[in-house]
């Protein structure tokens, strides 16, 4: 699928590029699937078939190494991952921790390859992980480089929440240890700053918010539709645009949408979706498309599949509001900073980085997390006062565009380096 976490690296370093900064892109476990031009190297450490294998059996922990670049091709890898589904953490629990254990689990030939080959042929300045489940990578990197490691935060609490024992309790307690490791970490918001600072046991000064930036082209290029009045006979569009999976909310924003439908005082509806959706979740949706079935609206209801870049775009500019209703706290929340990009007025919970988003760009409203009332009335709210409603999105689309694009990330980010680089000498 498209990975947000993916999506976010890929557009730093083209930004960091375009700034004259000299950046590599190394995808961990997989190679990178961007909807955006791929900066990454044509290449993956620590492939996931070599770490799951050395992980179920000590024979692949002592084969030759060309061996292991074998299974490390980037075709095969991505032959194998298009037929394969999302990974569970219920399932994972035993392999996160031997990750997460580094130098000292079973996949340390992964780690003692990549560190000679960053020492060989790359010498880096400083080593940036993606997300805290690779900070069992800190240690002998930093050691054998003799380079500071920072890492990202990206809604890793999610994954870890799910582990079971005894996994969960021995995860927790090794990533606080390993995240001593770390010189500095960042964060996309200041709520997600607040929260891992207490869940991994880290001093709050030692993490830096920096905010996703976006690569604009494309979007708000196009003048968006003008939102049907409510008198009007022409269909309103109430968009999602995420994973669709029941940590996102699909099934919540449904039976809002089915009590609109039937209030005599709104105008047509209709609703739409796009967003990656995994073979295990298919019952998911169909679950959902079965309701609306029974209530007579499925007809009102669109699941577009995953987009490209472009038909994102279009997809996004053919909304009046998105409504992402989701259960979790967002780390990244890129999906909606795109649809603020296109002028798109939102309707979000409560909670996460939502609040903080929403007071700065203006962007739509926010409703009482994990209240169907309160969802439902929101957004009847923002339909009966479109005026209201397109100022909304003239604003946000106005707040991404100056504050929230790539370059301005970029800069943040290159900072943040040269602090971190004086900071350890």
């Amino acid at each position: 699928m498209y990975c947000g976490s993916c999506l976010h690296g890929n557009s730093l370093t083209a930004a960091l590029r375009a700034a004259g900064r000299d950046v590599l892109l190394v995808p961990a476990y997989t190679p990178l699937r961007t909807d955006e031009e791929n900066t990454s190297l044509d290449r993956v450490v620590m492939g996931g078939m070599n770490v799951y294998l050395q992980h179920r059996s000590a024979f692949f922990r002592k084969v030759p190494w060309f061996f292991d670049q074998l299974l490390d091709h980037p075709g095969l890898l991505r032959w194998f991952g298009k037929r394969g589904s999302s990974t569970r953490p219920e399932k994972l629990g035993s392999l996160t921790h031997s990750m997460i254990q580094g130098e000292e689990g079973r996949q340390r030939r992964e780690l003692i390859k990549l560190a000679r080959w960053l020492e060989r042929d790359v010498r880096p300045d400083i080593v940036h992980l993606s997300n805290i489940l690779l900070v069992g990578t800190a240690r002998l990197l930093s050691r054998e480089l003799r380079v500071p490691v920072v890492s990202s935060l990206n809604g890793e609490d999610a994954f870890i929440e799910k582990l079971a024992e005894p996994h969960y309790t021995m995860v927790r307690d090794e990533l606080r240890k390993r995240c001593k490791d770390l010189h500095s970490l960042m964060a996309m918001s200041r709520h997600s700053a607040d929260f891992m600072a207490e869940y991994l046991q880290v001093p709050r000064e030692k993490i830096r918010v920096i905010p996703p930036g976006l690569n604009l082209q494309g979007h708000g290029e196009t003048p968006r539709r003008e939102t049907p009045a409510v008198s009007s006979q022409e269909p309103l569009t109430i968009g999602f645009f995420s994973r669709i999976c029941p940590e996102k909310g699909l099934h919540r924003l449904a039976e809002a949408f089915a009590r609109l439908a039937a209030d005599e005082d709104l105008p047509p509806l209709k609703l739409r979706a796009a967003g990656y959706l995994s073979p295990a979740d298919r019952a998911y949706l169909d679950g959902i498309v079965a309701d609306l079935q029974s209530k007579g609206i499925a007809q009102q209801f669109e699941y577009e599949g995953e987009p490209d870049r472009a038909e994102k775009i279009r997809f996004l500019q053919s909304l009046d509001i998105m409504c992402l209703p989701s259960q979790l706290a967002e780390s990244k929340h890129l999906a909606v900073l795109e649809a603020w990009a296109n002028g798109v007025p939102t309707v979000l919970p409560n909670h996460g980085p939502f609040p903080e988003l929403t007071e700065d760009t203006q962007g739509g409203l926010l409703y009482a997390p994990d209240d169907p009332a309160s969802l439902t009335t929101t957004l009847k709210q923002i339909i009966l006062d479109p005026t209201s409603a397109a100022q909304h999105g003239a604003q946000a689309k106005a707040a991404i565009h100056h504050r929230y694009t790539a370059p301005k990330m970029a800069e943040n980010v290159a900072a943040w380096y040269q602090e971190v680089l004086a900071g350890s000498g």
